[in-house]
């Protein structure tokens, strides 16, 4: 898997994106310390409200900024979208007002919303041969997962000797040293395109290419799946660990740990798994195996046999399954849409998975609050699994790449045609040329 870092250009980025989460998961902690000061007990309702403005930004921008992102240069636009996060974290320890978060978490996360899927539709241009890219995408999802055992150690381990507020200065070098490192490296600036329309066509082009296309129809089903077993994790492990099992704070922590140990297991083993199976086969069985072990976890908690190894085991399966839906779906993107549409393309992806947890994250918190954890885990259950079969009737198993088609709506002395022949094959994305999926290849065949 190490073997990409070879590239010049690809260890530079990995090595932004590594430092950069490092910084934001100083960031995560600080705020909420910065929240409990602010607000003291109340502290819980200024972080809900920070993550619903934080996922309102993610929804709202990315398809806006991913709809102009190839007219700019590239290495220039992550750059600047480093420091305006860096300036804007810069700010932070000096408010002193909640609502003054809530602005200030708005252009952060907006330019997150803006870096993040130019930054991931770089990498494919970076990174053209496929196990290249795979093992990629295995080490991004590593770095996440160890961002996330990491940072709350780093965290806890410098605010023995400095304030909270200084770990957002932590913040502003991560994204500092971020832009520097993208500043090091040339990046593969796509042919800027001479396609003509107004600013709605432009804006909705990534969404539209995308819920044409059958097999990211699946995926917006299995980002539902993603998001709901996530949220329960995220929301509602400190629940299950303080107020079902009455164990201490530390113990939450490792509950976590478990989550993005069965994560890293799953990064690691993807790439020789994925070199001999294809996505289908690997990302439907994993959102079956989080919606099996949330129901088989409620069940026993209905019955009263929950106990601390339960927990444990079952957070290790749920980051297994989390894992091996979640890393594939950049090879998804990647083969969906030309060079000049993956911008957009992985901006919609970042829009539309962000909405799905959007839905999950508050469903996670009120289900919790108001019916109890083994409800919540049955409810949450079942939505994994109707993404999952929602996926499986969306995605068809027949799903190749180069697809037999015909032009009707071309006239006879056009370039494609004269390229190609009347009735062709080549490899088939939704663009100008080819508005519609064939029809034959459009729903569920062979399974």
């Amino acid at each position: 898997m190490l073997d990409v870092l070879a590239n010049r250009t690809y260890r530079h980025l990995f090595a932004a994106q590594v430092i950069a989460l490092a910084g934001t998961g100083l960031l995560t902690v600080a705020l909420g310390l910065l929240a409990y000061e602010l607000a003291g007990v109340d502290a819980g309702v200024v972080l809900g409200t920070a993550l619903a403005i934080k996922m309102v930004a993610y929804v709202g921008v990315a398809p806006i900024v991913g709809a102009f992102a190839n007219q700019l240069p590239r290495r220039a636009f992550l750059v600047s979208m480093d420091l305006v996060r860096a300036a804007v974290a810069l700010l932070l320890p000096f408010i002193t007002e909640v609502w003054q978060i809530y602005v200030l978490i708005f252009l952060l996360q907006s330019a997150s919303a803006a870096f993040t899927p130019t930054f991931q539709a770089t990498i494919p241009d970076v990174l053209p041969d496929e196990k290249d890219y795979t093992r990629a995408l295995s080490l991004s999802r590593l770095a996440y997962d160890l961002e996330s055992l990491l940072s709350p150690a780093l965290a806890a381990a410098l605010l023995t000797v400095i304030s909270f507020h200084w770990l957002f200065g932590g913040t502003v070098i991560g994204f500092l040293c971020s832009a520097a490192l993208v500043l090091s490296v040339r990046l593969p600036q796509p042919a800027r395109s001479e396609r003509q329309g107004g600013i709605y066509d432009k804006t909705t082009r990534g969404l539209r290419i995308y819920l044409k296309t059958p097999r990211l129809r699946g995926l917006l089903a299995l980002n539902l799946s993603v998001a709901a077993a996530g949220a329960m994790v995220i929301v509602n492990t400190v629940v299950i660990v303080r107020g079902v099992l009455g164990l201490p704070e530390d113990d939450m922590a490792l509950a976590l740990a478990c989550f993005g140990g069965g994560s890293m297991v799953a990064a690691l083993l993807l790439p020789r798994v994925l070199d001999t199976l294809p996505d289908r086969a690997v990302m439907l069985p994993a959102a079956a195996l989080l919606g099996v072990v949330l129901l088989v976890f409620a069940a026993a908690t209905w019955s009263g046999a929950i106990n601390w190894v339960a927990l444990l085991v079952t957070w290790v399966f749920l980051g297994i399954g989390y894992s091996a839906v979640q890393t594939p779906t950049g090879r998804l993107l990647r083969r969906s849409a030309q060079a000049d549409d993956r911008p957009a393309l992985f901006a919609a992806q970042f829009a539309l998975s962000h909405a799905c947890w959007l839905l999950t994250y508050p469903l996670a918190g009120w289900l919790g609050a108001a019916a109890g954890i083994p409800t919540t885990l049955g409810v949450l259950g079942l939505v994994t699994l109707l993404g999952f079969v929602l996926a499986a009737r969306l995605w068809p198993a027949a799903d190749p790449e180069d697809i037999e088609h015909a032009h009707s709506d071309l006239p006879p002395d056009h370039p494609h045609l004269q390229e190609y022949g009347e009735r062709h094959v080549h490899g088939f994305t939704i663009d100008d040329l080819h508005r519609r999926w064939p029809a034959r290849h459009a729903t569920k065949q062979g399974s």
